[in-house]
């Protein structure tokens, strides 16, 4: 990675993390060059690239200072769910989500699209062209049920990065990351089991409990270190939890990343109470810091945890190219995706591979982070500008998704349906709770490059909040 970038992360996130406050002064160019071993010109690069994101302003003659002028929104509250098994409820509203079709007069905040108008997707266009019009049309033919072996090979080197040590034989492809979790869940648990989930959690997952007959158990989690473990505990010792479903690296909905201690603690009490992890990783390459976090998995040396993950948020997701290391449960995964789809569509496997192999893929990478984390500031500020007073968020570390927490009594629902009038729509809160908790809260998509539009469309949301609050309290 370019080392100004490297440092420039470095000292952002330390300043996300508030080790440094507004208005303090940062370390000295020169102090900084002794410290990580670089030269003068390489710090002053990262303090520019600092600055271009507003995160620091320079002073003459006195250096680089963290901006007195960036206000962020207060943290959402420790989520504090009804902590029994229940039915999973909220599909209506999903469905409301999911099958919305684009269209060019609707600014759509709430799906989970990364931004694919990126530069650096034109080799992997170009492949999926060159496949298609190869003479032995390698594209129409079934592959393996493992998936093709060129690309398990380089999702296997990907995996080094979260400290995996995985090969080819180790990983089944799917057809997305939901195809992966359905193939997990049902590898390991059977309908009437209880999956202990992280809350506020992926509606996906969810509604693949809710399909196949089981009772989520939310457990409390901080939008910090995410899932309480102490909880977790308390839960473990109460209830037959079969699986423990969790996405701890750039959480979607609220993008923290969980401590590697708790990470490796969270292993630990699966361990003690003999369950099995179904780790999302789904965001995990776009942590905004360098090296990507470690994933549960590679602390994992009795083959308890399955791995998920896949390119619909890295590249594409109209790709459909998923993936799971499923450990001991590799054989239960491989009859479950069988009996589900069977072979992964064969063209994107070989594009994807091809774009990895030729050295496409990092580069990529490394554009979308730092996309993702200037659309984020952007967010909060819009949020801090045009939200209600007392609006809370959260402070993603990667990915591209911002959870926003409104007063208790404001309901996203009714704030959605005023939005769809004006062209914008939004995730409401209650989806990503399996009792339909979190009616206050919605989550909104920063992918996109800012434009005013995208500007315009927050505003609404925002005074459109404001508006509905004035209309519950008139008295004030």
């Amino acid at each position: 990675m370019t080392l100004y970038l490297n440092l420039a992360e470095m000292l952002g996130s330390r300043i996300e993390q508030g080790l440094y406050r507004p208005g303090q002064r940062l370390p000295s160019v020169r102090a900084l060059s002794v410290e990580h071993g670089v030269s003068l010109s390489t710090v002053q690069q990262a303090y520019r690239l600092l600055e271009d994101n507003g995160l620091v302003s320079p002073r003459p003659k006195s250096g680089y200072f963290v901006a007195e002028d960036r206000h962020l929104p207060a943290l959402p509250d420790i989520s504090r769910p009804a902590q029994r098994p229940v039915d999973i409820s909220q599909w209506e509203q999903v469905l409301e989500l999911v099958r919305a079709t684009p269209r060019a007069d609707v600014i759509q905040l709430g799906r989970g699209m990364p931004d694919v108008d990126s530069p650096t997707l034109k080799p992997l266009l170009r492949s999926l062209a060159q496949i298609s019009r190869r003479m032995d049309m390698p594209g129409l033919y079934y592959d393996n049920i493992h998936g093709n072996a060129q690309l398990r090979e380089q999702i296997a080197r990907l995996m080094l990065d979260s400290g995996c040590r995985l090969g080819p034989a180790d990983l089944v492809v799917t057809t997305g990351c939901h195809e992966a979790l359905s193939c997990s869940i049902r590898a390991v648990c059977e309908p009437g089991d209880i999956v202990a989930v992280d809350s506020p959690s992926f509606h996906g997952a969810m509604q693949t409990l809710k399909g196949l007959g089981m009772k989520a158990l939310e457990i409390p989690t901080d939008p910090i270190t995410g899932i309480s473990l102490e909880a977790l505990e308390l839960a473990l010792e109460q209830w037959p939890i079969k699986l423990i479903q969790i996405t701890p690296s750039c959480n979607n909905p609220m993008g923290y990343i969980m401590p590697e201690a708790r990470k490796k603690a969270l292993l630990t009490l699966a361990q003690r109470y003999d369950v099995a992890i179904l780790e999302d990783d789904v965001y995990g390459d776009l942590a905004y810091t360098y090296p990507r976090p470690r994933t549960i998995k590679s602390f994992d040396d009795d083959g308890r945890v399955l791995l998920c993950s896949s390119f619909s948020k890295t590249l594409a997701p109209g790709l459909r190219i998923g993936w799971v290391a499923p450990g001991r449960y590799l054989e239960r995964v491989l009859h479950m995706k069988y009996i589900s789809t069977g072979s992964t569509s064969c063209q994107p496997q070989l594009a994807i591979a091809d774009f990895i192999a030729e050295g496409h893929y990092q580069p990529h990478l490394r554009r979308m982070r730092s996309q993702y984390q200037r659309g984020r500031d952007q967010m909060c500020d819009w949020v801090t500008r045009y939200f209600p007073p007392g609006t809370r968020a959260s402070r993603p570390q990667g990915g591209f998704m911002l959870w926003v927490e409104l007063p208790e009594s404001f309901d996203t629902l009714r704030l959605n349906r005023a939005l769809l009038e004006q062209g914008v729509q939004i995730a409401v809160g209650s989806i990503f709770s399996a009792s339909g908790k979190y009616r206050n809260c919605l989550r909104m998509n920063f992918a996109a490059r800012p434009t005013a539009q995208i500007e315009a469309a927050v505003r609404k949301v925002g005074e459109t909040a404001l508006r509905l609050l004035d209309a519950e309290h008139p008295d004030g």
